[in-house]
């Protein structure tokens, strides 16, 4: 975990304007100063390592994580982060319905491996170069939209969230379907819309890059956990000469017999 200082040198503690910020953002706020607040670091190391241990648990427990950070700073974080953990993420638009109507994002990843297949095919090479181009135009469209959760076969257990107040139409959707996020708050978000708020500056490249590595980490320690195999059994085994007691304790004693009295 970090330590106050680094957070502090991070500059995670900038928050946005007072006209700016989210009335139910003002209690993880420290301080107003010239008309920027400046977030309690302090309430941000206690919502850093409850959200850690939240996804590295979902992570053990082999779980799905759906990483999203769309804004320009956070796109390529985002998707490196995701894909070195081995989730699906979307970092270039979220698309309405992408959790409310799942089916329909689905038939869109069917249109896109049906696309890819026909450009591996024979057919594909006696196609103009403009019906080439419409296909691999579309593909790469689709790419762009779809590209991050393709192996996504069911919704998410789970969703990590960069600027928790761009990415609303996430955040409402997962609600919608009962799915825990974690997000990274700035003083603008809503933080009752998260599940585990994490109050930082969510613009400074150097916090969401330290944020992002825990992140990271955390998710990979859990699915290190998840492939530790539980301790065997200690399985006894009785030699021979053992079993050979353990059978003559087991014969029934012969009964006494008493001489009668003439």
């Amino acid at each position: 975990m970090p330590t106050l200082i680094e957070l502090l040198e991070a500059g995670a503690h900038f928050g946005h304007k007072k006209e700016r910020s989210h009335p139910k953002a003002k209690e993880f706020t420290f301080t107003l100063r010239e008309g920027v607040y400046v977030i309690d670091l302090e309430k941000t190391l206690s919502g850093l390592e409850a959200a850690l241990e939240f996804l590295k648990k979902q992570a053990s427990l082999g779980k799905t994580i759906l990483f999203v950070g769309t804004k320009k700073q956070a796109q390529v974080l985002t998707q490196k982060v995701a894909e070195n953990t081995g989730m699906p993420y979307i970092s270039h638009r979220w698309l309405g319905g992408t959790l409310t109507n799942f089916e329909t994002i689905r038939r869109n990843i069917t249109q896109l491996d049906t696309l890819e297949a026909k450009t591996n095919s024979p057919e594909f090479d006696l196609l103009t170069k403009k019906e080439k181009k419409v296909i691999t135009d579309k593909i790469e469209k689709l790419m762009s939209t779809f590209g991050g959760v393709r192996k996504m076969r069911n919704l998410p257990d789970a969703i990590f969230v960069i600027d928790a107040a761009k990415e609303k139409l996430a955040l409402e959707e997962g609600n919608r379907m009962e799915i825990p996020i974690a997000a990274i708050c700035d003083t603008d978000a809503n933080p009752e819309m998260v599940t585990y708020p994490i109050p930082a500056n969510d613009d400074a490249p150097k916090t969401l890059d330290m944020l992002m590595k825990l992140v990271e980490t955390a998710v990979l320690e859990g699915e290190g956990m998840k492939n530790v195999e539980a301790p065997k059994a200690e399985v006894k085994t009785e030699t021979p000469a053992k079993k050979e007691e353990a059978k003559e304790d087991k014969k029934p004693a012969k009964p006494s017999v008493k001489a009668e009295k003439k």
